[in-house]
Protein backbone atom coordinates (compact mmCIF):
# COMPACT_ATOMS: atom_id res chain seq x y z
CA UNK A 1 0.00 0.00 0.00
CA UNK A 2 3.12 2.24 0.29
CA UNK A 3 5.01 2.50 -3.17
CA UNK A 4 4.30 2.30 -6.92
CA UNK A 5 4.90 -0.28 -8.89
CA UNK A 6 7.93 -0.46 -11.24
CA UNK A 7 8.05 -3.06 -14.19
CA UNK A 8 11.59 -3.70 -15.69
CA UNK A 9 13.57 -4.72 -18.03
CA UNK A 10 16.01 -7.68 -17.45
CA UNK A 11 19.01 -4.76 -17.54
CA UNK A 12 16.90 -3.11 -14.72
CA UNK A 13 15.56 -0.43 -17.09
CA UNK A 14 12.22 0.87 -16.06
CA UNK A 15 9.63 -0.01 -18.44
CA UNK A 16 6.55 1.20 -16.78
CA UNK A 17 5.97 2.89 -13.70
CA UNK A 18 1.89 2.55 -11.97
CA UNK A 19 0.88 4.62 -8.70
CA UNK A 20 -0.93 3.09 -6.24
CA UNK A 21 -4.21 4.95 -7.37
CA UNK A 22 -3.62 3.06 -10.44
CA UNK A 23 -1.91 6.33 -12.35
CA UNK A 24 0.88 5.44 -15.30
CA UNK A 25 4.04 7.51 -15.07
CA UNK A 26 5.00 8.51 -18.54
CA UNK A 27 8.94 9.33 -18.88
CA UNK A 28 8.39 12.92 -19.98
CA UNK A 29 5.90 15.61 -19.61
CA UNK A 30 4.88 18.59 -21.65
CA UNK A 31 2.04 20.96 -22.32
CA UNK A 32 0.20 18.30 -24.66
CA UNK A 33 -0.67 16.60 -21.33
CA UNK A 34 -2.24 19.67 -19.87
CA UNK A 35 -4.07 19.82 -22.55
CA UNK A 36 -5.19 16.28 -22.43
CA UNK A 37 -5.92 16.44 -18.92
CA UNK A 38 -8.72 19.41 -19.08
CA UNK A 39 -6.40 21.46 -17.34
CA UNK A 40 -7.73 25.12 -16.66
CA UNK A 41 -5.99 27.55 -14.54
CA UNK A 42 -8.61 29.66 -13.10
CA UNK A 43 -10.70 26.37 -12.41
CA UNK A 44 -7.90 23.61 -11.85
CA UNK A 45 -5.14 25.68 -9.54
CA UNK A 46 -6.23 29.82 -9.27
CA UNK A 47 -4.07 31.98 -7.18
CA UNK A 48 -3.14 30.58 -3.78
CA UNK A 49 -5.71 31.10 -1.14
CA UNK A 50 -8.90 31.49 -3.80
CA UNK A 51 -11.28 28.76 -4.48
CA UNK A 52 -11.02 26.00 -5.15
CA UNK A 53 -7.78 26.58 -2.88
CA UNK A 54 -5.74 23.45 -4.28
CA UNK A 55 -2.16 25.65 -4.52
CA UNK A 56 -3.58 26.40 -0.47
CA UNK A 57 -6.00 27.99 1.76
CA UNK A 58 -3.64 31.16 2.97
CA UNK A 59 -2.43 33.60 0.33
CA UNK A 60 0.93 34.38 1.62
CA UNK A 61 1.05 29.95 2.49
CA UNK A 62 3.74 29.39 4.74
CA UNK A 63 5.59 32.92 4.96
CA UNK A 64 2.55 33.90 6.55
CA UNK A 65 2.74 30.84 9.20
CA UNK A 66 4.52 27.53 9.41
CA UNK A 67 2.82 24.55 9.97
CA UNK A 68 1.50 23.47 12.96
CA UNK A 69 3.67 20.47 14.73
CA UNK A 70 2.05 18.13 16.78
CA UNK A 71 4.01 14.77 17.65
CA UNK A 72 1.58 12.09 18.61
CA UNK A 73 2.38 11.87 22.28
CA UNK A 74 0.73 10.43 25.86
CA UNK A 75 1.48 6.69 27.88
CA UNK A 76 1.21 5.57 31.12
CA UNK A 77 -0.02 8.00 33.72
CA UNK A 78 -1.22 11.13 33.30
CA UNK A 79 1.74 12.26 35.07
CA UNK A 80 4.06 10.56 32.38
CA UNK A 81 2.45 11.95 30.16
CA UNK A 82 2.43 16.00 31.45
CA UNK A 83 6.30 15.13 31.33
CA UNK A 84 6.44 14.14 27.86
CA UNK A 85 4.11 17.43 26.91
CA UNK A 86 6.30 19.83 28.54
CA UNK A 87 9.40 18.34 27.09
CA UNK A 88 8.12 18.45 23.18
CA UNK A 89 6.67 21.93 24.28
CA UNK A 90 9.91 23.13 25.67
CA UNK A 91 11.79 21.51 22.57
CA UNK A 92 9.36 23.84 20.13
CA UNK A 93 6.27 21.92 19.58
CA UNK A 94 3.26 23.99 18.64
CA UNK A 95 0.36 21.42 19.73
CA UNK A 96 0.12 18.46 21.05
CA UNK A 97 -1.59 15.30 19.69
CA UNK A 98 -2.94 12.85 22.86
CA UNK A 99 -2.64 9.47 22.72
CA UNK A 100 -5.33 7.05 24.91
CA UNK A 101 -4.75 3.60 25.62
CA UNK A 102 -7.34 1.38 24.67
CA UNK A 103 -9.06 0.88 28.28
CA UNK A 104 -10.08 4.60 27.64
CA UNK A 105 -10.57 4.45 23.85
CA UNK A 106 -12.85 1.49 24.33
CA UNK A 107 -15.07 2.75 27.21
CA UNK A 108 -13.62 0.71 30.24
CA UNK A 109 -12.09 1.87 33.54
CA UNK A 110 -8.40 1.07 34.55
CA UNK A 111 -10.25 -1.01 37.60
CA UNK A 112 -12.32 -3.31 35.08
CA UNK A 113 -11.20 -6.87 35.02
CA UNK A 114 -11.72 -7.12 31.26
CA UNK A 115 -8.35 -4.37 30.86
CA UNK A 116 -5.75 -6.23 32.66
CA UNK A 117 -2.30 -5.56 31.15
CA UNK A 118 -3.38 -2.83 28.97
CA UNK A 119 -4.06 0.25 31.21
CA UNK A 120 -1.40 2.65 29.91
CA UNK A 121 0.32 0.70 27.22
CA UNK A 122 -0.40 2.32 23.91
CA UNK A 123 -1.46 5.64 24.95
CA UNK A 124 -2.64 7.78 28.51
CA UNK A 125 -4.83 5.85 31.00
CA UNK A 126 -8.04 7.73 31.73
CA UNK A 127 -10.56 7.50 34.41
CA UNK A 128 -12.27 10.79 35.53
CA UNK A 129 -11.62 14.66 35.11
CA UNK A 130 -8.53 14.09 37.63
CA UNK A 131 -6.86 12.61 35.26
CA UNK A 132 -6.82 15.34 33.02
CA UNK A 133 -6.76 17.95 35.66
CA UNK A 134 -2.87 15.92 36.09
CA UNK A 135 -1.95 15.49 32.26
CA UNK A 136 -2.07 19.08 31.79
CA UNK A 137 -1.08 20.43 34.57
CA UNK A 138 1.01 23.89 33.74
CA UNK A 139 -0.18 23.47 29.71
CA UNK A 140 -1.35 27.18 28.52
CA UNK A 141 -4.85 25.78 27.02
CA UNK A 142 -5.55 29.28 25.29
CA UNK A 143 -2.14 29.45 23.92
CA UNK A 144 -1.84 25.68 22.84
CA UNK A 145 -4.05 23.31 20.88
CA UNK A 146 -4.81 19.79 21.54
CA UNK A 147 -5.65 17.36 19.24
CA UNK A 148 -7.09 14.00 21.07
CA UNK A 149 -6.87 10.87 19.69
CA UNK A 150 -10.81 9.43 20.37
CA UNK A 151 -13.40 8.08 18.71
CA UNK A 152 -16.62 5.92 20.35
CA UNK A 153 -15.76 7.86 23.77
CA UNK A 154 -14.75 11.48 21.66
CA UNK A 155 -18.02 12.93 23.07
CA UNK A 156 -17.12 12.24 27.09
CA UNK A 157 -13.26 13.27 26.41
CA UNK A 158 -14.68 16.47 24.88
CA UNK A 159 -16.45 17.38 27.58
CA UNK A 160 -13.57 16.44 30.30
CA UNK A 161 -11.34 18.77 28.59
CA UNK A 162 -13.93 21.25 28.80
CA UNK A 163 -14.73 21.05 32.38
CA UNK A 164 -10.83 20.57 32.97
CA UNK A 165 -10.18 24.01 30.94
CA UNK A 166 -12.81 25.62 33.34
CA UNK A 167 -12.01 24.25 36.52
CA UNK A 168 -8.32 26.11 35.66
CA UNK A 169 -9.96 29.11 35.07
CA UNK A 170 -9.96 29.29 31.44
CA UNK A 171 -12.75 30.67 29.46
CA UNK A 172 -14.59 27.64 27.28
CA UNK A 173 -14.70 30.18 24.27
CA UNK A 174 -10.34 30.29 24.57
CA UNK A 175 -9.98 26.48 24.20
CA UNK A 176 -8.86 24.48 21.24
CA UNK A 177 -9.51 21.00 20.84
CA UNK A 178 -9.65 18.55 18.10
CA UNK A 179 -10.80 15.28 18.85
CA UNK A 180 -10.53 12.60 16.18
CA UNK A 181 -14.02 12.02 16.67
CA UNK A 182 -14.75 9.34 13.30
CA UNK A 183 -16.26 6.34 13.86
CA UNK A 184 -17.01 5.08 10.13
CA UNK A 185 -13.31 5.33 9.50
CA UNK A 186 -13.09 3.38 13.15
CA UNK A 187 -15.57 0.91 12.15
CA UNK A 188 -13.46 0.36 8.30
CA UNK A 189 -9.97 -0.03 9.62
CA UNK A 190 -9.06 0.32 13.21
CA UNK A 191 -11.84 -1.55 15.14
CA UNK A 192 -12.29 0.87 18.09
CA UNK A 193 -16.24 1.33 17.92
CA UNK A 194 -18.61 0.56 20.90
CA UNK A 195 -22.30 1.12 19.36
CA UNK A 196 -24.16 0.54 16.27
CA UNK A 197 -23.31 3.07 13.76
CA UNK A 198 -26.34 5.38 14.04
CA UNK A 199 -26.47 5.97 17.34
CA UNK A 200 -22.88 6.51 17.05
CA UNK A 201 -23.05 9.29 14.28
CA UNK A 202 -25.66 11.10 15.75
CA UNK A 203 -23.17 11.35 19.13
CA UNK A 204 -20.86 12.80 16.79
CA UNK A 205 -23.62 14.97 15.71
CA UNK A 206 -24.27 15.95 19.07
CA UNK A 207 -20.15 17.40 19.30
CA UNK A 208 -20.85 19.15 16.39
CA UNK A 209 -23.71 21.01 17.57
CA UNK A 210 -22.71 21.31 20.87
CA UNK A 211 -19.23 23.15 19.85
CA UNK A 212 -20.78 25.35 17.14
CA UNK A 213 -23.12 26.94 20.03
CA UNK A 214 -20.99 26.73 22.88
CA UNK A 215 -17.25 25.90 22.09
CA UNK A 216 -16.03 28.28 19.14
CA UNK A 217 -12.14 27.17 18.58
CA UNK A 218 -12.97 23.84 19.13
CA UNK A 219 -12.88 21.16 15.88
CA UNK A 220 -15.39 18.65 17.19
CA UNK A 221 -14.38 16.06 14.18
CA UNK A 222 -11.06 15.31 12.24
CA UNK A 223 -12.19 12.36 9.32
CA UNK A 224 -9.38 10.46 9.61
CA UNK A 225 -8.59 8.82 5.77
CA UNK A 226 -4.96 7.84 7.67
CA UNK A 227 -6.36 4.60 9.51
CA UNK A 228 -8.21 4.11 5.90
CA UNK A 229 -5.57 3.86 4.18
CA UNK A 230 -3.43 1.95 6.92
CA UNK A 231 -6.33 -1.10 6.59
CA UNK A 232 -5.89 -0.98 2.72
CA UNK A 233 -7.81 1.40 0.65
CA UNK A 234 -5.00 3.33 -2.21
CA UNK A 235 -4.36 6.97 -1.78
CA UNK A 236 -6.92 8.07 -4.08
CA UNK A 237 -9.42 5.95 -2.19
CA UNK A 238 -8.32 7.49 1.03
CA UNK A 239 -9.33 10.70 -0.19
CA UNK A 240 -12.87 9.68 -1.26
CA UNK A 241 -14.08 7.42 1.26
CA UNK A 242 -13.22 10.30 3.96
CA UNK A 243 -15.38 13.08 1.52
CA UNK A 244 -17.96 10.60 1.54
CA UNK A 245 -17.80 9.77 5.70
CA UNK A 246 -17.49 13.96 5.88
CA UNK A 247 -20.57 13.98 3.91
CA UNK A 248 -22.43 12.07 6.48
CA UNK A 249 -21.40 14.30 9.20
CA UNK A 250 -22.61 16.93 7.44
CA UNK A 251 -25.81 15.74 6.53
CA UNK A 252 -26.39 14.65 10.16
CA UNK A 253 -25.60 18.25 11.31
CA UNK A 254 -28.01 19.80 9.05
CA UNK A 255 -30.87 17.38 10.06
CA UNK A 256 -30.20 19.74 13.11
CA UNK A 257 -30.90 22.80 11.32
CA UNK A 258 -27.72 23.96 11.05
CA UNK A 259 -26.24 25.76 8.58
CA UNK A 260 -23.44 23.73 5.95
CA UNK A 261 -21.26 27.04 5.88
CA UNK A 262 -21.23 26.67 10.56
CA UNK A 263 -20.63 22.54 10.40
CA UNK A 264 -17.90 22.50 6.86
CA UNK A 265 -16.05 24.94 8.93
CA UNK A 266 -15.75 22.83 12.48
CA UNK A 267 -14.69 19.23 10.49
CA UNK A 268 -10.66 19.09 10.05
CA UNK A 269 -9.13 16.21 8.10
CA UNK A 270 -6.35 13.38 9.24
CA UNK A 271 -4.47 12.45 6.47
CA UNK A 272 -1.41 9.75 5.42
CA UNK A 273 1.68 10.17 4.05
CA UNK A 274 3.90 7.65 2.72
CA UNK A 275 5.17 5.76 -0.38
CA UNK A 276 5.56 7.81 -3.58
CA UNK A 277 6.47 11.74 -3.03
CA UNK A 278 4.54 12.86 -6.33
CA UNK A 279 0.83 10.82 -5.45
CA UNK A 280 1.16 11.99 -1.83
CA UNK A 281 1.57 15.73 -3.51
CA UNK A 282 -1.00 15.36 -6.05
CA UNK A 283 -3.10 13.81 -3.55
CA UNK A 284 -3.35 16.95 -1.23
CA UNK A 285 -3.54 19.11 -4.00
CA UNK A 286 -6.49 17.33 -5.55
CA UNK A 287 -8.56 16.91 -2.27
CA UNK A 288 -8.28 20.44 -1.56
CA UNK A 289 -9.85 21.28 -4.61
CA UNK A 290 -13.20 18.92 -4.24
CA UNK A 291 -13.37 19.87 -0.61
CA UNK A 292 -13.99 23.05 -1.66
CA UNK A 293 -16.11 21.84 -4.37
CA UNK A 294 -18.11 19.26 -3.01
CA UNK A 295 -19.07 22.07 -0.23
CA UNK A 296 -20.00 24.48 -2.86
CA UNK A 297 -21.64 22.60 -5.47
CA UNK A 298 -22.96 19.66 -3.75
CA UNK A 299 -24.34 21.06 -0.42
CA UNK A 300 -24.46 25.03 -1.31
CA UNK A 301 -21.80 25.93 1.00
CA UNK A 302 -21.34 30.35 0.26
CA UNK A 303 -18.54 31.24 2.42
CA UNK A 304 -15.09 30.76 0.94
CA UNK A 305 -13.71 30.17 4.25
CA UNK A 306 -15.79 26.90 5.09
CA UNK A 307 -14.02 25.29 2.00
CA UNK A 308 -10.79 25.50 3.29
CA UNK A 309 -10.02 21.86 4.05
CA UNK A 310 -7.51 22.02 7.21
CA UNK A 311 -5.83 19.27 9.03
CA UNK A 312 -3.09 17.01 9.70
CA UNK A 313 -0.77 15.85 7.33
CA UNK A 314 1.00 12.43 8.82
CA UNK A 315 3.18 10.19 8.38
CA UNK A 316 3.38 7.18 8.32
CA UNK A 317 2.96 4.20 10.28
CA UNK A 318 2.79 1.60 7.68
CA UNK A 319 5.53 2.98 5.71
CA UNK A 320 8.00 2.36 8.59
CA UNK A 321 9.45 -0.96 8.93
CA UNK A 322 11.49 -2.91 11.88
CA UNK A 323 13.68 -4.05 9.20
CA UNK A 324 16.71 -1.92 9.11
CA UNK A 325 15.05 0.97 11.61
CA UNK A 326 17.02 3.48 11.00
CA UNK A 327 15.81 4.09 7.71
CA UNK A 328 12.56 5.04 8.86
CA UNK A 329 14.44 8.54 10.25
CA UNK A 330 15.39 9.33 6.08
CA UNK A 331 11.52 8.07 4.91
CA UNK A 332 10.20 10.32 7.58
CA UNK A 333 12.11 12.95 6.36
CA UNK A 334 10.47 12.50 2.91
CA UNK A 335 6.66 12.33 4.14
CA UNK A 336 7.84 15.99 6.25
CA UNK A 337 8.93 16.69 2.46
CA UNK A 338 5.86 16.10 1.05
CA UNK A 339 3.76 17.44 3.62
CA UNK A 340 5.22 20.85 2.95
CA UNK A 341 5.16 20.37 -0.94
CA UNK A 342 1.44 19.69 -0.55
CA UNK A 343 0.85 22.61 1.95
CA UNK A 344 -0.29 21.05 5.39
CA UNK A 345 -1.83 23.00 8.09
CA UNK A 346 -0.09 20.72 10.61
CA UNK A 347 1.94 17.97 10.21
CA UNK A 348 2.77 15.01 12.82
CA UNK A 349 5.62 12.53 12.10
CA UNK A 350 5.83 8.88 13.06
CA UNK A 351 9.06 8.76 14.91
CA UNK A 352 11.52 6.06 13.82
CA UNK A 353 10.97 3.32 16.53
CA UNK A 354 7.09 3.16 16.45
CA UNK A 355 7.57 0.02 13.70
CA UNK A 356 8.55 -1.53 17.30
CA UNK A 357 6.81 0.36 19.93
CA UNK A 358 5.85 4.03 21.89
CA UNK A 359 8.64 6.39 20.52
CA UNK A 360 11.29 7.11 23.05
CA UNK A 361 12.28 10.49 23.91
CA UNK A 362 15.31 10.58 21.64
CA UNK A 363 12.76 9.19 18.68
CA UNK A 364 10.28 11.74 19.38
CA UNK A 365 12.76 14.80 19.49
CA UNK A 366 14.31 13.66 15.69
CA UNK A 367 11.15 13.90 13.83
CA UNK A 368 10.35 17.50 15.59
CA UNK A 369 13.61 18.91 14.15
CA UNK A 370 12.98 16.95 11.20
CA UNK A 371 9.98 19.30 10.69
CA UNK A 372 11.62 22.49 12.40
CA UNK A 373 14.64 22.06 9.81
CA UNK A 374 12.43 22.16 7.04
CA UNK A 375 10.97 25.37 7.87
CA UNK A 376 13.40 26.99 9.29
CA UNK A 377 16.77 25.88 7.28
CA UNK A 378 15.96 24.11 4.10
CA UNK A 379 13.52 26.64 2.09
CA UNK A 380 10.09 25.03 2.55
CA UNK A 381 8.53 28.47 3.53
CA UNK A 382 10.23 30.39 0.92
CA UNK A 383 7.29 30.18 -1.73
CA UNK A 384 3.99 29.01 -1.78
CA UNK A 385 2.94 25.67 -3.50
CA UNK A 386 6.26 25.41 -5.26
CA UNK A 387 5.56 22.59 -7.67
CA UNK A 388 2.80 24.64 -9.21
CA UNK A 389 2.84 24.77 -12.80
CA UNK A 390 4.61 22.04 -12.91
CA UNK A 391 3.52 19.45 -16.36
CA UNK A 392 4.19 16.22 -14.21
CA UNK A 393 2.35 17.59 -10.84
CA UNK A 394 -0.37 19.26 -12.54
CA UNK A 395 -1.42 16.67 -14.63
CA UNK A 396 -0.95 14.58 -11.76
CA UNK A 397 -3.50 15.85 -9.65
CA UNK A 398 -6.15 15.97 -12.25
CA UNK A 399 -5.65 12.38 -12.56
CA UNK A 400 -6.01 12.07 -9.15
CA UNK A 401 -9.10 13.75 -8.77
CA UNK A 402 -10.91 11.69 -11.47
CA UNK A 403 -9.43 8.52 -9.17
CA UNK A 404 -11.19 10.40 -6.13
CA UNK A 405 -14.37 10.66 -7.96
CA UNK A 406 -14.14 7.21 -8.96
CA UNK A 407 -13.77 6.15 -5.10
CA UNK A 408 -16.64 8.45 -4.10
CA UNK A 409 -19.33 7.08 -6.88
CA UNK A 410 -18.47 3.44 -5.42
CA UNK A 411 -19.76 4.52 -1.84
CA UNK A 412 -22.47 6.71 -2.86
CA UNK A 413 -23.59 3.50 -5.55
CA UNK A 414 -24.65 1.81 -2.33
CA UNK A 415 -26.39 4.16 -0.83
CA UNK A 416 -23.56 6.01 1.06
CA UNK A 417 -21.01 5.71 3.96
CA UNK A 418 -23.34 4.76 6.40
CA UNK A 419 -24.63 2.12 4.61
CA UNK A 420 -21.17 0.47 3.36
CA UNK A 421 -19.74 0.41 6.84
CA UNK A 422 -23.27 -1.09 8.03
CA UNK A 423 -23.43 -3.74 5.34
CA UNK A 424 -19.34 -4.13 5.67
CA UNK A 425 -18.97 -3.25 1.64
CA UNK A 426 -16.05 -0.70 2.58
CA UNK A 427 -14.20 -3.08 5.04
CA UNK A 428 -13.94 -5.76 2.51
CA UNK A 429 -12.92 -3.76 -0.57
CA UNK A 430 -10.17 -2.33 1.88
CA UNK A 431 -8.90 -6.37 3.32
CA UNK A 432 -9.21 -7.57 -0.04
CA UNK A 433 -6.73 -4.79 -1.04
CA UNK A 434 -4.66 -5.35 2.35
CA UNK A 435 -4.14 -8.57 1.16
CA UNK A 436 -3.18 -8.13 -2.38
CA UNK A 437 -0.31 -5.40 -1.37
CA UNK A 438 0.92 -8.06 1.23
CA UNK A 439 1.04 -10.61 -1.52
CA UNK A 440 2.80 -8.05 -3.72
CA UNK A 441 5.37 -7.23 -0.99
CA UNK A 442 6.38 -10.74 -0.67
CA UNK A 443 6.54 -11.16 -4.79
CA UNK A 444 8.80 -8.13 -5.43
CA UNK A 445 6.06 -6.13 -6.70
CA UNK A 446 6.55 -3.65 -4.57
CA UNK A 447 9.84 -2.53 -3.36
CA UNK A 448 10.86 -1.61 0.09
CA UNK A 449 14.53 -1.07 1.39
CA UNK A 450 15.58 -3.34 3.90
CA UNK A 451 12.31 -5.39 3.23
CA UNK A 452 12.70 -7.31 -0.49
CA UNK A 453 15.36 -5.11 -1.04
CA UNK A 454 18.87 -4.49 0.04
CA UNK A 455 18.28 -7.06 2.58
CA UNK A 456 20.23 -6.81 5.87
CA UNK A 457 20.25 -10.12 8.01
CA UNK A 458 21.63 -8.59 11.26
CA UNK A 459 19.28 -7.67 14.23
CA UNK A 460 18.37 -4.52 14.49
CA UNK A 461 19.33 -2.76 18.05
CA UNK A 462 16.69 -0.24 18.93
CA UNK A 463 15.86 1.67 22.45
CA UNK A 464 12.88 0.78 23.52
CA UNK A 465 10.35 2.44 25.14
CA UNK A 466 9.42 -0.50 28.32
CA UNK A 467 5.83 -0.63 29.81
CA UNK A 468 5.87 -0.40 33.31
CA UNK A 469 3.46 -3.29 34.56
CA UNK A 470 3.16 -1.16 38.07
CA UNK A 471 1.45 1.45 35.63
CA UNK A 472 -1.81 -0.31 36.17
CA UNK A 473 -1.66 -0.21 40.19
CA UNK A 474 -0.94 3.55 40.36
CA UNK A 475 -3.74 4.09 38.25
CA UNK A 476 -6.05 2.31 39.98
CA UNK A 477 -5.22 3.24 43.01
CA UNK A 478 -5.57 6.77 41.68
CA UNK A 479 -9.22 5.59 40.51
CA UNK A 480 -9.86 4.30 44.19
CA UNK A 481 -9.21 7.70 45.57
CA UNK A 482 -11.20 10.02 43.22
CA UNK A 483 -14.53 7.50 43.99
CA UNK A 484 -13.57 7.68 47.85
CA UNK A 485 -13.65 11.58 47.50
CA UNK A 486 -16.56 12.07 45.06
CA UNK A 487 -19.97 12.44 46.25
CA UNK A 488 -21.44 8.94 44.48
CA UNK A 489 -25.48 10.54 44.88
CA UNK A 490 -24.65 13.47 42.82
CA UNK A 491 -22.56 11.27 40.23
CA UNK A 492 -25.23 8.80 40.49
CA UNK A 493 -27.90 11.77 39.80
CA UNK A 494 -26.18 13.29 36.77
CA UNK A 495 -25.98 9.62 34.69
CA UNK A 496 -29.88 9.47 35.15
CA UNK A 497 -29.82 12.83 33.53
CA UNK A 498 -27.31 11.77 31.08
CA UNK A 499 -29.22 8.61 30.05
CA UNK A 500 -32.52 10.40 30.72
CA UNK A 501 -31.21 12.89 27.39
CA UNK A 502 -29.84 9.73 25.57
CA UNK A 503 -33.14 8.09 25.44
CA UNK A 504 -34.62 11.53 24.55
CA UNK A 505 -32.07 12.28 21.11
CA UNK A 506 -31.42 15.10 23.55
CA UNK A 507 -27.86 16.73 22.69
CA UNK A 508 -26.02 14.72 25.78
CA UNK A 509 -23.11 17.07 25.51
CA UNK A 510 -24.27 19.36 28.59
CA UNK A 511 -24.99 16.67 30.86
CA UNK A 512 -21.67 15.12 29.94
CA UNK A 513 -19.72 18.24 31.30
CA UNK A 514 -21.43 17.83 34.67
CA UNK A 515 -21.27 14.59 35.01
CA UNK A 516 -17.29 14.91 34.39
CA UNK A 517 -17.29 17.46 37.15
CA UNK A 518 -18.52 15.91 39.51
CA UNK A 519 -15.46 13.23 38.34
CA UNK A 520 -17.63 10.55 36.89
CA UNK A 521 -15.60 7.77 35.27
CA UNK A 522 -14.94 7.09 31.16
CA UNK A 523 -16.40 3.72 32.53
CA UNK A 524 -19.90 4.76 33.95
CA UNK A 525 -20.06 7.47 31.30
CA UNK A 526 -19.45 5.15 28.29
CA UNK A 527 -21.47 1.94 29.98
CA UNK A 528 -24.86 4.30 30.00
CA UNK A 529 -24.35 4.51 26.65
CA UNK A 530 -23.79 0.81 26.16
CA UNK A 531 -27.62 0.61 28.21
CA UNK A 532 -28.90 2.77 25.76
CA UNK A 533 -27.49 2.14 22.87
CA UNK A 534 -26.32 -1.69 22.64
CA UNK A 535 -23.19 -2.14 20.68
CA UNK A 536 -21.98 -2.82 17.22
CA UNK A 537 -22.25 -6.02 15.68
CA UNK A 538 -19.19 -6.17 12.75
CA UNK A 539 -20.50 -7.46 9.48
CA UNK A 540 -18.92 -10.79 8.29
CA UNK A 541 -16.18 -9.40 5.66
CA UNK A 542 -15.30 -12.82 4.09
Amino acid sequence: MGVAKYIKTEKDAIEEVILQSGIKVKTEYGPGDLEQVGFDYAKDLADAGHYPFTRGIHPQGYRSRAWTTRQYSGFGTPQETNERFKLLISHGQTGLNVAFDLPTQMGYDSDDPIVEGEVGRVGMAVDTLRDFEVAFADIQLDRIGSGLTINAVASIILAMYQAMAEKRGFDRTRISATPQNDILKEMIGRGAWIYPVHDAVRLIGDTIEYSITTLPRCNPVSVCGYHIRESGANPAQEIGFALEIAAEYINEARSRGLSVDDIARRITFNFNIFGNLWEQVAKFRAARKLWARMLKEEFGAENPKSMHLRGLFGGGGFGLTKAQPENNIIRSSYYALAAALAGAQTTALCSFDEAFTIPTPRAALLSLRTCELLMDEIGLRDTVDPLAGSYFIETLTKQMEDKIQESRRKIQDVGGMIEAVSTGFVQKLTARQAYEWERGLKKGEYIKIGVNKYVDEDEPEVELHEYDPQTQERQVEALRRVKAERSDAEVSRLLKRLEKDAREKKNVMPALVECCKAYATVGEMAGVFREVFGEFREPGIF
